[in-house]
């Protein structure tokens, strides 16, 4: 009987013991991370109250544009340039018309073209269905120096999670890479904080900066609805009739000759 009672002393201590362990921070005083949220599928732009979305769901207004005082003159040339043309009906010549990827951060929203988020613990893969652009998120990898990456169209992501959000750093993306023409070097940064702002709603908060030509960040929010059930399609720019005159207008080749868009 004492034996019994030895070890039925000892199972409830074992027990309690058990049951304090479980309740108590991890090691480093940091509880176990909560699952991350699940951001797989197809997403399409979110629109405005008028489109039947709520507008405290639709993307806030973005920050001012403000290039560097040596920078202001090219700049404002090229807007000017591209409105003009476009009111002309004859765009300037862009990635699109040279057949080239959008790169970041203009990829995340081309027109009305969804995006596909692909997610793994170790990755996120964004496919855009705009020329079936991808680009990689790795996770809980530190970042290279940002002078050691080769410039590409997306640069090098890589990203972490805070609580429900994804906040991703991408660096190493080519100069001539631009979003809304805006000038950048090769040190610029975007930081992204992808989060669920409800069930079926995702917002991207993207800052970008750049100590070179950028005298303060430019942040904008974009903002994407679940599409449960859509399947991208294949969108590859191919026989491309398009090309840019000596002006820089983009125009349509019709039988081996150049005929106004």
């Amino acid at each position: 009987m004492k034996r019994l009672s030895q070890l039925a002393r000892h199972s409830v201590t074992v027990m309690a013991l058990v049951l304090f362990y479980s309740l108590v921070p991890s090691a480093g005083g940091q509880t176990p991370a909560a699952k991350p949220p699940d951001l797989n599928g197809s997403w399409g732009p979110y629109g405005a109250a008028g489109r039947g979305g709520d507008p405290k769901l639709a993307p806030v207004a973005a920050s001012p544009i403000v290039v560097k005082p040596e920078y202001v003159k090219a700049y404002e040339a090229v807007r000017a340039a591209d409105a003009e043309a476009n009111r002309r009906g004859e765009p300037l010549a862009s990635a699109s018309s040279a057949c080239l990827p959008s790169g970041m951060p203009a990829m995340m929203s081309v027109a009305v073209y969804p995006v596909e988020f692909i997610q793994t613990p170790n990755q996120v893969t964004i496919v855009s269905e705009a020329f079936m652009q991808v680009r990689r998120i790795f996770l809980d990898r530190p970042q290279a120096p940002i002078d050691e990456v080769p410039p590409g169209y997306f640069g090098r992501s890589v990203g972490h999670w805070e609580g429900d959000t994804l906040v991703v750093d991408t660096i190493g993306v080519k100069t001539s890479v631009q979003y809304q023409r805006v000038p950048h070097s090769d040190q610029m940064r975007i930081t992204e904080r992808i989060r669920l702002a409800a069930p079926d709603v995702l917002h991207d908060q993207i800052t970008i900066q750049d100590p070179v030509t950028l005298e303060k960040p430019i942040t904008y929010t974009l903002a994407y609805r679940r599409l449960p059930k859509y399947e991208m399609v294949e969108f590859v720019c191919d026989n491309n009739r398009e090309f840019a005159d000596e002006k820089g207008a983009v125009q349509l080749k019709l039988g081996g000759r150049g005929a106004q868009q």
